[in-house]
């Protein structure tokens, strides 16, 4: 495999839905892998080539602006083009009343959920250029009850994605705002201990199922 195949990078990748997509385009792309944990990459990066796929794991914390910076340069030193971005990076304080929310916790949510997709969205945009997709996951708990804090920083995220679709329709890249199915992920788990998961979808069909929609 060579780094002739097109390029998806996907933020957020070491578990969850964003590993899941990695893995799942890993057949078709080659992946650049972004997250903070590296260990859980390197288990990405395990599995991704024991089913035949290649990747490129690039750990970091996406609210530094330095490291967004080195990421839109680093791409465009090696491949000097972005086919696909799949944002699923997310940051998700502790459940609580909105009097309640925790405030450094909240900070964090800012900066990861909102104002790091508005540096990345800036940094990659001229990568994507016209022909290249970007895709961002909705979760409609905004509003919810002891979801301030998640709700409120995902919503304004959905918001900065939706205003970009509109922008890009005539010129490009392609975006896309998808609302995937609940899955059986950890942070599922911390906003609904003990529910029963038999009913959820499997990560990896979701991904599939998004992928195959965004087409």
């Amino acid at each position: 495999m060579t780094d002739d195949r097109p390029l998806a990078l996907v933020t957020g990748a070491s578990r969850g839905l964003g590993a899941a997509l990695a893995e799942t385009l890993a057949a078709t792309h080659h992946v650049l892998a972004v997250a903070r944990t590296q260990g859980a990459l390197e288990e990405l990066d395990d599995r991704i080539r024991a089913a035949g796929g290649q990747a490129t794991l690039a750990p970091m914390d996406l609210t530094q602006a330095d490291a967004v910076a080195g990421l839109a340069r680093g791409i465009f030193d090696r491949w000097g083009r972005l086919d696909l971005w799949a944002h699923t990076a997310i940051h998700a304080p502790p459940l609580s009343p909105a009097p309640s929310i925790d405030a450094k916790g909240f900070a964090r949510a800012l900066a990861t959920n909102v104002t790091a997709t508005q540096a990345l969205i800036a940094a990659l945009a001229p990568l994507l250029g016209t022909e290249g997709r970007a895709l961002f996951f909705d979760d409609p708990q905004a509003g919810e009850a002891f979801f301030g804090g998640y709700g409120a920083t995902k919503a304004a995220q959905a918001a900065l994605a939706r205003s970009w679709q509109a922008e890009t329709v005539r010129t490009g890249p392609r975006v896309q705002v998808l609302t995937p199915a609940p899955m059986p992920t950890a942070l599922r788990a911390r906003f609904f201990p003990g529910e029963a998961r038999d009913g959820l979808a499997e990560r990896h069909a979701e991904a599939r199922r998004l992928l195959a929609a965004a087409d």
